[in-house]
């Protein structure tokens, strides 16, 4: 199959060495060196075989075999390296030739700009034509309207002109593969005709190409080696979508002097919004069954009900790849992580079923004898039913008698759809005294409120705050559905150089205070009266939440401790014999004299290394976890306060943080009173422990999440609740085969809110390929970007910044060239050919390097890096998706008949327009943008001043009026609040004020004002990376 291509060829620095061939990984220097892991410290000397996957995007534009008059271009016309046919196999061996010097990707900076537009093309001026002609462009702007996919969404896109109608046969050899034709001529797309030199100037539009028997392929000519058997059939030509970039080829001269060229057309190269909005028309509303193995579910952005079938729903689990490939080599090839992002307490839609809970009363979940796997749809019942053969390691098993049944015509058991663990792909077995603590049964949880009463927090009104809201919150503690009342117990404590206990016992006529004042060895005072019912101590709690504001109003104390305050919290919960919570509401860094004392380390030259957290904090988050104590940490900053080591004990235990800094009463009570109710209210499973086990080939390697790991099996979690995911690598450790695919169970043991200890489990089957094309059809880009974010993250710690941004480079670069070598038909070396489901991975690439984490500028304060770096390690995919490209929707646009939120724009200023109002959220941070001509009816609507000018960009929150389109934008802002954990606090901006240059930063396909590349120019980049791996 031929497929058809797009030109680009900007002249870029030649490589390193060690980048150019493949470096290994991220990790500690001396990690082993399987393919994949982060691990590598030779980073100069390039190993021969060892890689790591890079990501693959997924998504899909319009589709449709490029038009009939397009011809392939032959690998001879141009002269630019070998031939893609004739290279062998392993494309990418051995260092690279001595002559690549210089960094392959200069570190962002403003620079680069002039490397791509005025290169003049090194083709004869008849080929230029020629090709120009042969490109289709399609741009996505607002003039044009996306011409809707014409095949399955499996199939390669283009960005089209006029259509061929699409080909009969939908079943394609070949993975649909998008085009960028690479540094190549000055291509623009029809719209923007580059200055050629006079005889090769052609008129406007492209239309058929005059045949040219030397930029004609041959349909029947066989493929060179390093293709697949099966592409020689070369059928209907394969769509892609393609682009084209002004510059040389990566062959010629890298400068010539030559006519000025106009910049690529953004609208020509992949959108996100195209792939996500494409998604959403062909799967949006519809019911998904997880009945299939291997099946790519729809994407994060996509509203659909999930039925499970026999696989985990894809709100539990979503992979990087549905189809592992089945040798580690092959793996190595490709370089596409193995990974899967588990968020085992995921929040299901109300039209969705809850788990069924299963109850094998004294006996305990069934489960395999050798790997110890638990009964689930992946068990094969033999020899009429008396015994099963374990899907995970093949081991037969007797089936214990009181679980016997016959098995059907098919072999299946009759009760097959009566039991959940048979014919689910997640439910949840109550668990046995086994499964429990010193095999006792646990305790309902507890609740200790903490908070810190120094001089700043009583005066600035934070805590009279916190505690009237706690009068009204404790009615709304979680409980089990068919309970009338929570069986949660809370505690209250306040401290500032020292700890205040207080008794509540619902006996009391008033509460009672102890003061422990040594907080070198923390012992709590008190047992009996400390942990209480909220119902029945209701009188005596509010009484005390009446008096601390008082209390402490005529404090003068500022110094605080922090430490000691989790280790009393962790004491008082380990002398209950139950696992609880701390909500911890803190303020400064705690600097009076006491164990894990902090001083002011608010020192770039720490940044990124271990010295960058106090090692204290690590060892006091171990005693959390063993104890069963998270700790949630609500800080209230005005200055530096180490959140890289307060932080820690939060990210070790599975707590959230939350930061407010410069916290104003008046104008940010909302947004923390939102927090915390929804913090307290969220569905948790605590002391928990989860185990990922896999059938034979392969196994979990790594983890990464708000976890904490004694072994390399065990994943503990004091808490863990419905916004935590875990992401976890998988290696190969022997091959996989393709008819028994590969196989993922996650159990979570844990104890419920009511205090039942519980075992959930989700599986998930994938296929499994010789065939490389198939690894990067079954890519999911979303939950790719996940994976690199949190190992890129996790990496920052023990190794360069530098380093760290080039692996991510090299990385997307070697899975697109892999691509191009083994699965996309012969093109010129100078086309850069994206795989459909990977299309939009270099602009979500882009985003994750601009990301405040790994830009390591100055500017950016230590604090927010480290507060961002632990958000994202426990993010899913829906979250780091919106995270890393935010949402823009325009506003001015609004349909106020019906319900529907406004359709997404790209994530640029182009996109912005004078006359209108936009309103851009990632999950942190929402913005209400208004151009300079807002329409004055919008304006009037929403603030109910007359125009523009009238607007406080003061106001941080909108007035409540009472007209439709007040109500609708209300109801959006509800709508994009309600799917994200964080509470997002309103910004107005107005077009050419000061606030705008914040607001800037979240434009992602722009350049950043802290020197990241713009989509345009990394595409360039990346596409240089591959030009060089490729030849």
């Amino acid at each position: 199959m031929s497929q058809q291509g797009y030109v680009a060829a900007p002249p870029y620095s030649q490589s390193q060495p060690g980048i150019g061939g493949f470096s290994a990984g991220f990790g500690p220097p001396n990690s082993s060196p399987h393919y994949g892991h982060y691990g590598d410290s030779s980073f100069s000397a390039p190993q021969p075989g060892v890689s790591k996957s890079t990501v693959p995007f997924g998504s899909s534009a319009p589709v449709g075999p490029p038009p009939p008059g397009t011809h392939q271009f032959s690998q001879t016309s141009f002269q630019n390296g070998p031939s893609t046919s004739r290279q062998q196999p392993h494309r990418f061996q051995g260092p690279p030739p001595p002559s690549n010097t210089g960094p392959s990707y200069p570190p962002y900076s403003h620079q680069l700009q002039p490397a791509y537009p005025n290169t003049a093309s090194t083709a004869p001026a008849a080929q230029l034509a020629n090709q120009l002609n042969s490109m289709q462009i399609n741009s996505y702007g607002p003039g044009t309207a996306p011409s809707p996919p014409r095949m399955s969404s499996g199939h390669p896109a283009s960005f089209q002109g006029p259509q061929s109608p699409p080909p009969t046969q939908q079943q394609m050899a070949l993975p649909p593969g998008s085009q960028i034709p690479p540094p190549g001529n000055n291509i623009n797309g029809p719209c923007a005709q580059p200055s050629l030199p006079p005889m090769a100037r052609q008129d406007g539009t492209p239309g058929p190409v005059p045949p040219n028997p030397n930029l004609q392929q041959l349909s029947g000519q066989p493929p060179g080696p390093g293709y697949h058997p099966q592409q020689a059939n070369y059928g209907p030509q394969m769509a892609g979508s393609q682009l084209s970039y002004p510059g040389a080829f990566p062959g010629g001269p890298a400068q010539l002097s030559g006519p000025q060229q106009k910049k690529l057309d953004p609208d020509s190269i992949p959108s996100p919004i195209q792939v996500i909005e494409n998604d959403k028309a062909s799967r949006g509303g519809q019911v998904y069954a997880t009945n299939t193995r291997g099946q790519v579910p729809p994407l994060v952005t996509t509203d659909c009900v999930i039925q499970d079938q026999g696989h985990a729903s894809p709100r539990y689990i979503r992979c990087t790849t549905y189809c592992f490939p089945s040798s580690s080599d092959m793996a190595k090839q490709a370089r596409v992580p193995l990974a899967a992002v588990i968020q085992p307490f995921a929040t299901v839609l109300p039209n969705e079923t809850p788990l069924y809970v299963v109850n094998h009363g004294e006996t305990g979940p069934i489960r395999c004898n050798r790997c110890k796997a638990y009964m689930c749809p992946f068990m094969q019942f033999i020899e009429g039913g008396r015994r099963y053969q374990c899907g995970f390691c093949s081991c037969i098993n007797d089936v214990p008698p009181f679980f016997f049944q016959h098995l059907d015509h098919i072999g299946r058991r009759i009760d097959h759809y009566e039991r959940p663990e048979l014919s689910l792909g997640s439910y949840e077995y109550v668990a046995t005294l086994d499964y429990c603590r010193n095999n006792k049964p646990p305790k309902p949880p507890a609740y200790i409120f903490m908070i810190d009463v120094s001089y700043r927090n009583i005066n600035s009104g934070l805590v009279k705050l916190i505690c009237d809201e706690l009068k009204t919150l404790l009615d709304k503690l979680p409980r089990e559905e068919q309970e009338e009342a929570s069986a949660i117990r809370v505690g209250f404590v306040t401290y500032n150089k020292v700890l205040h206990f207080f008794n509540v016992k619902s006996s009391l006529a008033q509460p009672q205070m102890m003061v422990v004042s040594d907080v070198g060895e923390v012992f709590v005072p008190l047992l009996d009266g400390f942990l209480v019912n909220f119902q029945e101590s209701r009188s005596v709690i509010n009484n005390l939440l009446d008096q601390i504001p008082e209390m402490f109003a005529e404090t003068n104390e500022s110094e605080t401790i922090f430490a000691p305050v989790i280790q009393a919290g962790m004491e008082a919960l380990k002398a209950a014999e139950c696992a609880g919570k701390l909500f911890i509401f803190h303020s400064s860094l705690p600097t009076a004299e006491a164990p894990g004392k902090l001083r002011n380390r608010d020192d770039k030259k720490l940044l990124n290394t271990d010295k960058e957290k106090v090692n204290f904090y690590e060892a006091l988050a171990r005693d959390c976890v063993a104890n069963g104590c998270c700790v949630d940490l609500f800080l209230f900053p005005n200055q530096y306060v180490d959140v890289a080591s307060m932080g820690l004990v939060t990210m070790y235990t599975g707590g959230t943080l939350y930061k407010y800094n410069n916290f104003q009463v008046d104008a940010d009570s909302p947004q923390f009173l939102s927090d915390l109710r929804r913090d307290i209210e969220k569905k948790t499973g605590f002391d928990a422990i989860m185990r990922v086990r896999t059938s034979t080939g392969f196994r979990a390697t790594d983890f990464f999440g708000a976890i904490y790991m004694n072994n390399t099996t065990d994943v503990e979690m004091a808490a863990i609740d419905c916004d935590k995911a875990v992401t976890v690598e998988f290696k190969h450790d022997d091959k996989l085969s393709e008819d028994n695919g590969a196989l993922i169970q996650c159990a979570v043991l844990y104890t419920s809110i009511s205090g039942q200890r519980r075992l959930r489990v989700h599986n998930i089957g994938l296929n499994c390929s010789s065939q490389l094309a198939d690894i990067y059809k079954s890519c999911e880009t979303d939950a790719l970007i996940n994976f690199f974010a949190k190992s890129a993250f996790k990496a920052i710690l023990s190794q360069p910044l530098k380093v760290v941004r080039e692996i991510l480079v090299n990385q997307t670069a070697h899975m697109l060239a892999c691509y191009r070598k083994n699965c996309a038909s012969p093109s010129a070396v100078s086309q850069l050919i994206l795989p459909d489901a990977m299309k939009v991975l270099p602009v979500y690439m882009n985003c994750l390097l601009k990301s405040c984490v790994l830009v390591g500028r100055p500017e950016i304060p230590t604090d927010e890096r480290a507060f961002h770096r632990q958000l994202v390690t426990s993010m899913g995919v829906a979250d780091t998706q919106v995270f890393f490209y935010p949402q823009l929707l325009p506003i001015h646009s609004l349909d106020l008949k019906n319900d529907a939120v406004p359709a997404a724009v790209r994530c640029s200023e182009e996109r912005l327009s004078e006359g209108g109002a936009f309103l851009l959220a990632n999950g942190l941070s929402l913005f209400l943008w208004l151009g300079v001509s807002t329409p004055p009816e919008l304006i009037q609507g929403l603030f109910n001043v007359p125009s523009f000018a009238h607007i406080s960009t003061e106001a941080m929150s909108l007035p409540d009026l009472d007209n439709p389109f007040a109500k609708k934008f209300k109801s959006i802002l509800k709508h994009i609040q309600s799917q994200r954990p964080y509470t997002m606090k309103l910004m107005i901006v107005k077009q050419r004020e000061q606030p705008e240059m914040l607001f800037r930063q979240f434009l992602v396909e722009d350049k950043s004002i802290y020197g990241g590349a713009s989509y345009v120019d990394f595409l360039c980049c990346v596409h240089k990376e591959i030009c060089q791996l490729l030849s």
